[in-house]
């Protein structure tokens, strides 16, 4: 069985801590893999050799740490299959998935290039007599990641690439569940010509989380996954005094007007309910079409899509919709979750809890669900699922479904789908939501545009990617500078002011 390693000081290193986890295969069930957890002292030690790795790295001109990163991109695009085979294996996901999973991240990378532009800080000339004032956009030191199971390529990349670009040194803590792409991601940075030590991936759980968020010494940490664990990760990590960014659980609506177009709405919905096995946290969970007539109307072009979607391993190849999902545990929660919204009076209009593939029965499948008649009341409405079950709520007027989604404790995405201007305008303006689609299903901004929920979708002010991450991995330092044009006698008292 492969033995899995951490990336410490631009080499594989095994772990010492005598800890491990399994990685499995989530098509075949099997363990394919297993991977070191770095105990406290592994990561620490990590650190120390990152925070000495770092100064020689910031003090390289952004033009240069740029060409390191467009290097990355070059390498990346090489690899890519590569990158997107292992993401498969460990993930599920269908490969033309995870090809778009490595190229969101890469899109990130491609952004980074162009640091030396988002570095400038600024300048004023004269501000006083014979005083100019300026501003630096220097970085933090060392940063680090703690990023989620479901997205293995694209979340490390928009973490460690704004990081590292910016002049940190950065530790990349992966889920230990698909740990294998990441370390391939640093092999390439190595390759792209950055140096050793700047970027260590530790892998761990728990024990490696609050060692990052104690050591003293790292003084930035961005993390992706569910909400209970970005408050933790928020509030610990605070309270030591560093910058933190935390992004959590979704669920996230779309408002089907009655004036759609409900061939493109159902559409959209299958594709963004159930691509990935729903394990995405932009996943359309909750459908909200506006009148009985509306509902109608959907579902009789929603349920035979839903009832036709392809589910296999990915090696069945391009024609496959989407995989399994990632654990046992994650398969046995979902399907508990559908069986309460029978049991608190959800129709259940496609039922596929029965679902299972031939020769492949030990897998973590999980059949397509979609629910109509569901009430904010239910759990399945309230609770994110992760999983491929679409829940639709009815509603009465626009007010009333637009109210759903604001009042829901996340506020990471939402869709309206209308032919109307001005009600797109209005929602778009309203809505207390982070990420809004306009008859885009699945509304991720671009790499120059930032991606951030609101509400218990996430904590700390600035968002990931974008104009955001280099306010978030840089810090502002103004200098005031005289020089004085003769020489002055005696020293000043009064606080100096605009003369």
């Amino acid at each position: 069985m492969e033995e899995l390693s951490h990336w410490i000081n631009g080499q594989h290193v095994k772990g010492t801590s005598g800890r491990f986890a399994d990685v499995m295969n989530p098509a075949t069930g099997e363990v394919q893999a297993r991977v070191p957890l770095a105990s406290k002292e592994e990561l620490d030690a990590a650190v120390a050799d990152a925070a000495a790795a770092q100064p020689a790295w910031a003090a390289m001109n952004p033009q240069k740490r740029a060409r390191v990163m467009m290097a990355f991109v070059q390498l990346i695009n090489r690899d890519i299959d590569k990158l997107a085979e292992a993401l498969s294996r460990e993930h599920g996901k269908t490969f033309p998935d995870a090809k778009g999973d490595v190229q969101r991240g890469l899109e990130v990378v491609e952004f980074c290039i162009g640091a030396p532009h988002h570095l400038k800080g600024e300048f004023t000339d004269s501000a006083g007599p014979g005083i100019d004032m300026y501003s630096l956009r220097q970085p933090l030191g060392v940063a680090a990641g703690i990023t989620p199971f479901n997205f293995p390529a694209m979340i490390p990349m928009w973490k460690m690439a704004p990081a590292l670009v910016c002049g940190n040194a950065f530790i990349l803590k992966p889920s230990e569940r698909d740990p294998s792409v990441p370390l391939m991601l640093a092999e390439l940075l190595k390759e792209a010509g950055l140096p050793d030590g700047v970027l260590q991936v530790i892998n761990g759980d728990k024990e490696s989380v609050d060692a990052i968020l104690d050591n003293p010494v790292i003084a930035g940490v961005g993390f992706v996954g569910s909400t209970p664990i970005a408050e933790y990760i928020y509030s610990r990590g605070c309270a030591n005094g560093k910058r933190v960014q935390c992004f959590g659980g979704a669920k996230n609506h779309m408002i089907i007007m009655p004036d759609a177009d409900l061939d493109q709405a159902a559409d959209a919905l299958v594709g963004a309910g159930y691509g990935a096995a729903g394990e995405r946290c932009m996943a359309i969970s909750v459908a909200v079409p506006v009148g009985e007539e509306t509902a109608d109307r959907l579902m009789e072009k929603l349920v035979p899509k839903v009832e036709a979607l392809k589910i296999g391993p990915y090696t069945s190849g391009d024609d496959v919709d989407f995989g399994p999902v990632v654990t046992a545990a994650a398969k046995e929660n979902i399907l508990r979750l559908v069986q309460t919204g029978i049991d608190q009076g959800a129709e259940l209009l496609v039922d596929g809890r029965d679902f299972s593939l031939q020769g492949y029965e030990n897998g973590f499948f999980v059949g397509a669900h979609l629910f109509d008649r569901v009430t904010t009341d239910m759990d399945i409405y309230k609770t994110e699922i992760f999983g491929p079950v679409l829940s639709t709520v009815r509603a009465k007027t626009y007010e009333e479904a637009i109210g759903y989604a604001m009042d829901h404790e996340y506020g990471n995405g939402t869709a309206i789908f209308t032919r109307d201007g001005d009600t797109a305008r209005d929602f778009a303006n309203r809505i207390n939501i982070g990420m809004v689609g306009i008859n885009v299903p699945i509304p991720v901004p671009l790499a120059y545009h930032t991606f951030g929920g609101w509400k218990k979708s996430g904590f700390g002010d600035l968002n990931q990617h974008g104009p955001d991450a280099f306010r978030f991995y840089t810090r502002t330092k103004t200098v005031t500078a005289r020089w004085p044009s003769g020489i002055k006698e005696g020293g000043e008292f009064s606080i100096p002011v605009m003369e």
